[in-house]
């Protein structure tokens, strides 16, 4: 499959899924423990992973304190570039986050927010990664959330365009877990440079408490469905874990079943784990993940 884009992440058409490791795995060791964010490349080739899937909000506190100014960006591709290549692995991707909302009702906060991204798209082609991941939350209202989302997603897209980048749509809160609604908004981008990446846990489409990422989940949407949905558009894949029970399995993902939609849709892409659980440790959780993955590869 042609995505149209630089280093395709389906270029590999090999029979084993190749492991990569997504960085918020380790937020709390950096958050709360003070790990160096630029020890990730070391950590996930020591953890037995190939591919680097980076978290740009880990590395704000010192971004932000030099107001993202082009030499903090320039000296964050430059010090994640070496750790990755000291450690012989490989960048994927950059996953996005507080860079403004791409499907805001207003056209000027869309146009800003695109504006917004051009920084990261620039940093990962800079750092041969093949996408940036964006969030897409939103109106609740699909008649304003389907136009607005297409939208900013075409002004970043065209951008990213330009530089050889995908620009990759995580289901991640509102309607953008409703993957029903988030393959419309892909029809209507209608650009090879514009997919998914489906997570096999963020299917919750409204929380109890209004927030858009954390909370008791009041509507899931089915989440084997939702795979089915967005697989077709996906040009890398989130293996979402929270937890695993004695035997090893995640307590609330059938992991035979994910991997086996995966593997349906002629996926050859890495596979990026993600545990975000509290239970274990975020050492214990990646690596029982990566056992699971391993298991029904």
């Amino acid at each position: 499959k042609d995505t149209g884009a630089g280093d395709t992440p389906q270029a590999t058409a090999q029979d084993s899924i190749q492991l990569s490791l997504a960085q918020w795995s380790m937020h709390r060791m950096i958050w709360e423990q003070g790990v160096d964010p630029y020890s990730f490349a070391e950590k996930a080739h020591a953890w037995g992973f190939e591919g680097l899937e980076y978290v740009s909000s880990l590395y704000y506190k010192e971004l932000e304190a030099q107001g993202f100014s082009a030499e903090a960006m320039a000296a964050f591709v430059e010090k994640s570039n070496a750790a990755a290549q000291a450690h012989g692995m490989k960048n994927l991707l950059i996953m996005i986050d507080g860079q403004g909302n791409l499907a805001a009702e207003s056209a000027d906060e869309r146009k800003q927010a695109a504006e917004n991204h051009h920084k990261w798209v620039d940093a990962a082609a800079a750092m041969g990664c093949h996408s940036i991941r964006v969030n897409l939350a939103g109106s609740e209202d699909p008649t304003v959330w389907v136009p607005a989302a297409a939208d900013g997603l075409k002004q970043l897209a065209t951008y990213a365009a330009t530089k050889n980048i995908h620009v990759i749509v995580e289901n991640h809160g509102g309607l953008s877990s409703n993957a029903a609604m988030l393959a419309q908004v892909m029809t209507e981008v209608g650009m090879d440079n514009c997919g998914t990446l489906p997570d096999f846990g963020n299917f919750c489409v409204k929380r109890e408490n209004g927030s858009i990422y954390s909370g008791p989940c009041k509507i899931e949407y089915d989440k084997y469905k939702g795979m089915r949905e967005l697989m077709p558009y996906a040009k890398a894949v989130s293996a979402k874990s929270y937890d695993c029970d004695q035997n090893g399995n995640e307590t609330t993902i059938n992991y035979e079943d994910m991997m086996s939609i995966v593997k349906k849709f002629n996926y050859h892409g890495y596979l990026g784990i993600e545990f975000e659980g509290n239970k274990l440790s975020e050492v214990e959780g990646i690596e029982l993940t990566k056992k699971l993955i391993e298991k029904y590869s």
